[in-house]
């Protein structure tokens, strides 16, 4: 079986889309399903192109044992193609993708983050912490720590090949 393929996606790809890929590849390194599993993150704007993540979200997550080297990219139409499944941050997110789609097929594979908190409900979105303090650069790691657990489960489940397929 193909690895299953997801692409996490905010504005910049400065702050939570390359946490979210950070947090991912740690989960499923953790749990020995990195041979089942390929992340990736990107932006909607491309103006951060080939930048290193912000580094208050750098520092914040290297508390945490996670490395954040990812170069900002925006998202091209090739993601559609590549991805399984394309995860936005917020609802703007997932607009901006839904509007880049070329087919319903490739919008279906579009879904917002918040599908998949578990201890956090009540919470529609991974807030943009890039105008915040401190607290929101770990608030934004716990939202992840908790959508990506999720979604590692549905993948070992095989639920998530429901989704984007």
């Amino acid at each position: 079986m193909d690895k299953y393929k997801i692409l996490f996606v905010c504005l910049g790809n400065i702050c939570r889309s390359p946490a979210a890929q950070a947090v991912m590849e740690r989960i499923v390194a953790e749990r020995g399903i990195s041979d089942k599993v390929e992340v990736d993150s990107a932006g909607i704007s491309g103006y951060h192109r080939g930048d290193l993540p912000d580094k208050r979200m750098r520092v914040h997550a290297a508390r945490r044992g996670l490395q954040l080297t990812h170069l900002s990219r925006p998202v091209s139409h090739s993601d559609f193609e590549r991805f399984d499944l394309i995860i936005g941050m917020d609802d703007a997110n997932v607009d901006d993708l839904c509007d880049m789609a070329f087919s319903l097929e490739e919008e279906a594979k579009v879904v917002q983050i918040s599908r998949f908190f578990r201890n956090y409900k009540g919470q529609d979105c991974i807030p943009d912490p890039y105008y915040g303090g401190s607290e929101g650069f770990e608030n934004v790691l716990d939202l992840l720590d908790d959508a990506c657990g999720t979604i590692a489960d549905l993948i070992q489940s095989g639920e998530l090949y429901d989704l984007g397929k």
